[in-house]
């Protein structure tokens, strides 16, 4: 494994019986980075997470988690990556101090008790620590799960979905904090459909139906769908969605507060497509494509069979 990198694996495959959840794929991540995990629901992020961490055995692939091998050496891996599920899994009626202390035994933490106190303090939770976990708002919740996959002292964080659920204050603040533990070294892949949160990972990578679309930083993945897209705003714009949608050359054409957002893969037959609707009382103007527009229309290819 080069020296920078925290995750690099290779034709990751998992299959259920005739379903293949994760299909071949090569996911490359340096130490220190956020790489966020884009996907809709079913398309194979909690599968490759659990393979990666040990949990699952890969039917195919290989490579390496934290520069161990993640086919014979997952049980090492395990107790050196923090894993964060999608579900709140501690105990309600347990205060947060005990909750992390139970994790930190199954960790068999050195100093264990020093380990808590380090850990609640550094996530902000002292205040809280007699708290029961059953008592706790989504936020907090989110931030004792967090405590607990970091008891340990991991290298490299995986979190499936952490922000479901939770109120946009928290997840702001959930994202600082992420943003300074990266700033200390750790790594993370952290599965979201957030595109607000997919702005804020260094880089991404987009699976679909068990395959990776494409993997880059953001402005690499908007370039790579070479995806063109306009707004509209004026009256009757449900009515003018809908023609739209109707016409060839656009593949998008959706609403975003007072406009719309009309997109294609070909910028003449868009621009074909919109010129007899290009009259007042509406306005026009061609923007950027947002990550959006991109991941749509990555799903689209993908599900006419362009995209691999």
């Amino acid at each position: 494994m080069p020296d920078d990198l925290a995750i690099d694996v290779h034709g990751m495959t998992k299959r259920f019986g005739a379903l293949t959840a994760v299909d071949h794929v090569d996911l490359a991540v340096r130490a220190g980075e956020i790489c966020g995990f884009l996907g809709p629901n079913g398309s194979g992020k909690t599968t490759f997470i659990r393979m990666l961490c040990g949990l699952l055995r890969a039917d195919e692939g290989r490579g390496t988690c934290l520069g161990y091998d993640v086919v014979t050496e997952s049980e090492t891996i395990k107790r050196h990556v923090g894993y964060m599920t999608q579900r709140f899994s501690f105990w309600d009626d347990l205060s947060i101090a005990e909750n992390l202390d139970f994790v930190a035994r199954m960790y068999c933490v050195r100093d264990r008790r020093q380990a808590v106190r380090e850990t609640i303090e550094r996530l902000g939770l002292t205040e809280r620590r007699h708290q029961l976990a059953g008592q706790l708002s989504g936020g907090w919740k989110q931030r004792l799960a967090l405590a607990a996959c970091m008891i340990h002292q991991p290298k490299l964080l995986l979190l499936d979905e952490p922000t479901a659920g939770v109120d946009p204050k928290a997840r702001r603040e959930f994202w600082e904090e992420i943003h300074r533990l990266a700033g200390e070294g750790l790594t993370f892949l952290i599965a979201t459909h957030y595109m607000d949160e997919a702005e804020r990972c260094h880089r991404l990578a987009f699976i679909l139906q068990g395959h990776l679309l494409v993997h880059g930083t953001a402005t690499e993945v908007i370039a790579r769908s070479h995806l063109v897209t306009w707004s509209v705003s004026g009256p009757g714009l449900v009515e003018l969605a809908q023609r739209l949608r109707n016409s060839s050359g656009v593949e998008q054409a959706v609403s975003f507060g007072t406009m719309l957002h009309i997109s294609g893969p070909d910028a003449e037959a868009l621009e074909r497509a919109i010129a007899p609707f290009r009259t007042k009382p509406y306005e026009w103007r061609r923007i950027d494509s947002g990550l959006e527009d991109v991941f749509i229309h990555f799903m689209s290819q993908s599900q006419d069979g362009v995209a691999s």
